[in-house]
This record gives structure tokens, sequence and C-alpha cells, in this order.
């Protein structure tokens, strides 16, 4: 093959920039700031705009070494594909793209069996940006059923609350600002980071909304007692006459039970229990952002929040606060459902869990960390320092410089003195990763027990 000269005088600037004769880091674009807050007038060759933003991206924390997101980094080359043949679809548009309304069905249809929603239940369910939106959409529902109620009775329907225990996500106190419903927020204690349900009782009244619980809380990856919670408002209904539902909030921790400990009693099949959300892009194995939403039965959902949308084309029942959506993860849901079984996705969270009990035993064995999380009921473990001269700041900090991220905080109201670390394990976090992250702990513990050291005999000096 003959290849000619290019005569470079009769091409325009930008197509020598992009040309054979030079890399795109030769162009004058790398020897010039990125544009950064104002549109630049011209634009540049995509293989220069293209390495700009990669190589910036490059001063981000790497994925894979970070422990204190929930949501997955990894996922397998078919569902890569998958993602990016659908990355272009808006999951609204139904009448375009009907298939991906009946994937949506059929994973809606999965969790509900997942969930053990009763046989005379016609439950109800949607795919959400996150576990956030589900927990608004929830308990917005709870909130116009039990103002609709109050109506009907003729009772004031002016004062709505909502109780939960101080271990929620931020998102539970956001609905309650966002959506002027009284909040009341059960304090956490220095040694129970839960609620109980005896703390529920204390706290519910004619005008509570609902009761939010928690299963694999974000501060200590414990879960609330939800059994224990339910029969409560069980007993409340039955002398007191208020039916109170009761929302379960399984962003982390509803992929997990279902495979781990299927005869445990949290969801549906609890009388009390009438929503439950689930994010998919955490332990559903699905990239971000993706959550589930499911309403143990089609009365739960005031026909007054459904919206009938005609201008896409047809006529789309719509429930949300985020109108467009991609489809794609929704696509990837449903991969991952067909693809792993049941036996695929409790054989990934058994050596989660298994991971996450080999970390937490060998962090105690130093003697430095104390496990809060003892049970490890789900792929987390939580730490606070003993023994120690440093903080769990010193700490997270040191380990940044190796690359791992690990978050240091303090626990809620009332547990405000207990300060800890939180290491989430992931699917792609194996048992040689655990072994090198537990390397790089005992090494950062060994350096800042010595800087300590250090600094104590050169102030010691300083006296002679």
């Amino acid at each position: 093959m003959l290849s000619e000269k290019v005569d470079t005088s009769k091409l325009k600037k930008s197509e020598k920039e992009h040309s054979p004769e030079t890399t795109p880091y030769g162009t004058r674009y790398f020897k010039n700031s990125i544009p950064k807050f104002k549109l630049p007038q011209k634009g540049m060759p995509a293989p220069a705009a293209y390495l700009l933003i990669k190589d910036e991206l490059n001063l981000d924390g790497n994925p894979r070494l970070n422990l204190a997101s929930f949501v997955t980094t990894w996922m397998e080359p078919e569902a890569d594909q998958l993602i990016m043949d659908s990355v272009d679809k808006n999951y609204v548009d139904t009448d375009e793209y009907p298939q991906t309304l009946k994937i949506q069905e059929r994973v809606v249809n999965m969790l509900a069996h997942l969930f053990n929603v009763p046989d005379d239940c016609k439950s109800l369910g949607t795919a959400t940006i996150g576990s956030s939106e589900a927990i608004m959409l929830g308990l917005l529902a709870h909130k116009w059923s039990w103002r609709e109620k109050r109506k009907k009775e003729e009772k004031p329907y002016d004062k709505p609350n909502i109780v939960m225990g101080a271990d929620v996500h931020t998102v539970w106190e956001k609905f309650a600002r966002y959506f002027d419903v009284e909040l009341k927020l059960i304090p956490l204690k220095e040694d129970l980071y839960t609620i109980t349900a005896e703390d529920v009782a204390r706290e519910v009244d004619k005008n509570t909304i609902a009761v939010g619980a928690v299963i694999g809380t974000t501060f200590t990856g414990q879960m609330d007692p939800i059994k224990e919670i339910n029969d409560k408002l069980v007993e409340i209904k039955k002398t007191k006459g208020w039916d109170i539902p009761l929302h379960v909030d399984g962003a982390s921790g509803g992929f997990i039970l279902p495979f781990l400990y299927p005869d445990m009693e949290w969801d549906f099949r609890l009388e009390q229990v009438r929503s439950i959300n689930v994010s998919g892009h955490k332990y559903g194995l699905v990239y971000p952002g993706i959550g589930w939403l499911l309403f143990r039965d089609k009365s739960d959902v005031p026909d007054d929040l459904v919206f009938n949308i005609t201008y896409l084309g047809g006529n789309m029942a719509n429930y949300s606060l985020n109108f467009s959506k991609g489809s794609s993860t929704i696509i990837a849901q449903y991969y991952n459902f067909i693809r792993l079984g049941f036996e695929g996705y409790q054989s990934i969270m058994e050596n989660l869990s298994q991971n996450a009990k080999y970390l937490a035993r060998e962090l105690e064995k130093t003697g430095k960390f104390e496990v809060i999380n003892k049970e490890v009921t789900f792929p987390l473990v939580t730490v606070q320092l003993k023994n120690v001269d440093f903080t769990v700041y010193h700490l997270s900090d040191k380990l940044r410089e190796k690359g791992w991220i690990i978050p240091a905080y303090k626990l809620p109201e009332n547990a405000q003195k207990v300060q800890v670390l939180r290491m989430v394990i992931k699917e792609n976090f194996s048992r040689d990763m655990v072994e090198t992250l537990l390397v790089d702990i005992k090494k950062a513990c060994h350096l800042l027990e010595n800087q300590k050291e250090k600094k104590q005999k050169e102030n010691l000096s300083l006296l002679y």
C-alpha cells in the first residue's frame, strides 16, 4: 500500500492539529490551560479533548480502592456492552421503547417474589434513580394515604409526622423537610446504634404517616429490629386503631438478606411492611444510578400521585420525582438477574460476607481495633480504635497516601463521642485485596505510632 505525502499547506488549522505529523500531546491544546469556567469560542479535535479530560480524571481516587462507597464499580463485559447498546434510550419514553418497559416489569416482579409479597396482594413497583428517590416516593405515598384517611374521618390532617432513628440516611431527613412532615428522630446511644420497638412505640401517634427502619445502616452496617417493630405496630393497630405503615430502607441490605438469611422475616411477610426500597447500584451489582421501590399492594399508592401522560405518544402512568432517566441500568439489572440467578447472587454474597468477616477478625487480632458491627451481617466492617495515641482521621489520611479511601467520621447525635472507620466490601474486592489492605493498615499504624514517639523525643530535647 503506497501513501502520498500530505500537503499541509492546503489543510485547515484544525486539520493540522489532528494530523499524522504529531500526537495530540504535540498540539497547541496541551500548552494552554484547559477551558474551565467559560465556554470556549472555538472547539478542539476529539482526541485532544478526550486526553485532556482523561488525564485530569487520573487525579480522582481509584474506584477499586474506594471502601467508602457502596456503589458497584465493576460489571461483566457483556453487561458493559448492553449498557452502551441502550445508553441512548430514555426510560420514560415507553411508547418508543416498549420492550424496556417490559423488562422493567420483569425486574419488579422478580423483586416482588424475592421480597415475599403475599399471593393475595397486587404489588406495584418502579425503577428510580436510586434509593433516595425511591424513599421519597414511598413516604410521599404514605403521607397522601394518611391525609386521605384523616379527611374521610373528618379529622385534622395538618400535622403529619414520621418516626425513624438517627441511623437513617440523610434522604429521610430531606423528605421531612422538603415535604413538610414533622421529623421524630430517635437518637442513638453510645452502646446502641439502632432503634428498638420500644423507642418506636413511644414516638408514634395518630398523626404518624409511617415508621422508617433500616437494614444495613450507613453508619455502622447494622439493622433495626424489623420484626419487633412490625409486631409492635400490629399491637398498636389492635389497641389504638392506628394503622401505621412500616417502610423498610433496604438500600444496602435488600440484596443481602434474601440470599444469606432467607428465613429472616423483614420483608412483605410482615403485616405492617407496606413499602421497601433497594439500591440496584449497591449489592444489586449494577453501576450507578438505579434504585427500586416496591409497594405491598396497589392500594398503598393513591391515584392522585400517579400522572397519566399523553404527550409522548400514548397514555403512560408516571410516578416519579425525576422524569427522564437512562434505560441502561434497568437493562443491566435484568442482565444480572438472568445471568446470575438466585444461586449466583447467593455465591457472590457469601464471598463478600466471608471476606468482611475475615477482615473484622484480623483487625481485632491487632489489638488496635474494636469492631462495632460484631455480627457482620452485611459485608462491611465498622471499627473504632483502642490502645492507640492517634485518631481514625490520622489513620484515614495515612491510608489515603497508599490510595485507599476509607472514611472516618463521628456517629450521629448522642453517640458523637464514637469515632469510626468504615470499610465496605464489594464484589470485586478479593481475599488477596483484603490481605493487602490489612498489611497497609498495620504499616500505617506503625508509622503513626513512630511519628508520635519521634515528636515526643523532639519536645523533650527542647528542655535541655
